[in-house]
């Protein structure tokens, strides 16, 4: 991690921990936001106007958090307003590095080489992890923001003037039951997997592991005559789930040990995975390579780098659509 601007220690899966072992994620720091004016958003200062060209979105393809905001670019019809860099899905000593993987891009402004470099560039004495995604200001050369669940908010309403969308994430009206729903699916679900995976003791993990299969019994049951969690439109509480449930059965079922199912095992969370992922530009954001070369490749949980085989109905699914 980043200490005072200096790179001082190999990339730690476990990123902190409480007094029980349970798993504690780092929170993000700059919370600047883009409008269509330029004017300040709800966290951060102002000075960030929706034009197209202006910003760039850095993120990791094995990423939920990062694929949360491709997502919304591409629901949102905003690939001409914001371009992208894909970093190397293999987490390195020095965490998220450019190039070297296909798929994966060099640094297209400044030619780094870790995403680390990234983040002293906006701040010289950060001090931290250098996470995805990261939104940046070119135009300025600032970082806008790192924190996914703002960009995912932002690219719903600030370029809405330039690009118009029938696509709302984050409907005025449905704004109290989105708010509830993904404060629990964040917490039993999104981060209730890196609970279950990065833990410290057997009952943190046990606590975790069974907070995640309570929270996707209640969501396999609302989904039961219905084709989106809050009724019959996508909205970004569908986002949030969906980027944990496609990496579910790859990933956190085997390496995080949320083992007791598989998504599989769930007929209505099955279809309505595949449901979101044919929605057009959905599995343009979805990569099963960089999502397991990635996981695999965190030594603490999996030091020989044995790469699993893709599941049968993942690999299918995959293939489905890539035909189409």
């Amino acid at each position: 991690m980043l200490v005072d601007g200096k790179w001082t220690e190999d990339w730690k899966a476990l990123q902190s921990s409480d007094e029980k072992g349970r798993f504690v994620r780092q929170i993000s720091e700059i919370r600047n936001w883009i409008t269509p004016d330029g004017s300040a958003g709800p966290t951060g200062v102002g000075g960030f106007k929706a034009e197209p060209g202006r910003y760039r979105l850095y993120v990791a393809l094995i990423c939920p958090w990062a694929s949360r905001t491709l997502m919304a670019r591409k629901l949102k019809g905003l690939e001409e307003m914001i371009s992208v860099t894909v970093v190397n899905p293999v987490l390195t000593t020095q965490g998220w590095r450019f190039g070297g993987y296909p798929g994966a891009d060099n640094d297209p402004l400044f030619n780094s080489g870790y995403l680390h470099e990234i983040y002293t560039r906006a701040k010289a004495d950060y001090t931290g992890r250098a996470t995805v995604p990261v939104l940046w200001d070119t135009k300025q050369n600032v970082m806008v923001n790192n924190e996914s669940a703002d960009i995912l908010r932002m690219l719903d309403t600030a370029f809405e003037h330039l690009v118009p969308s029938g696509v709302r994430l984050y409907p005025k009206e449905l704004a109290s039951n989105i708010e509830s729903l993904n404060a629990r699916i964040y917490e039993d679900l999104n981060n209730g997997v890196y609970k279950a995976g990065f833990t410290k003791s057997q009952e943190a993990y046990e606590e975790a592991a069974n907070g995640v299969f309570a929270m996707l019994d209640e969501l396999e049951e609302r989904l039961d005559g219905q084709d989106y969690l809050l009724g019959d439109r996508l909205t970004e509480t569908d986002v949030r789930t969906f980027v944990t449930l496609i990496r579910f059965d790859a990933a956190y079922y085997g390496l995080f040990k949320t083992s007791y199912k598989q998504i599989a095992n769930y007929p209505n969370l099955s279809a309505y995975m595949e449901r979101i992922y044919r929605l057009p530009g959905v599995s343009d954001t979805v990569s099963i390579d960089h999502i397991i070369a990635g996981y695999y490749s965190i030594k603490d949980l999996n030091p020989a780098g044995i790469r699993p085989l893709v599941p049968a109905h993942i690999s299918k699914l995959v293939k489905s659509v890539s035909e189409i």
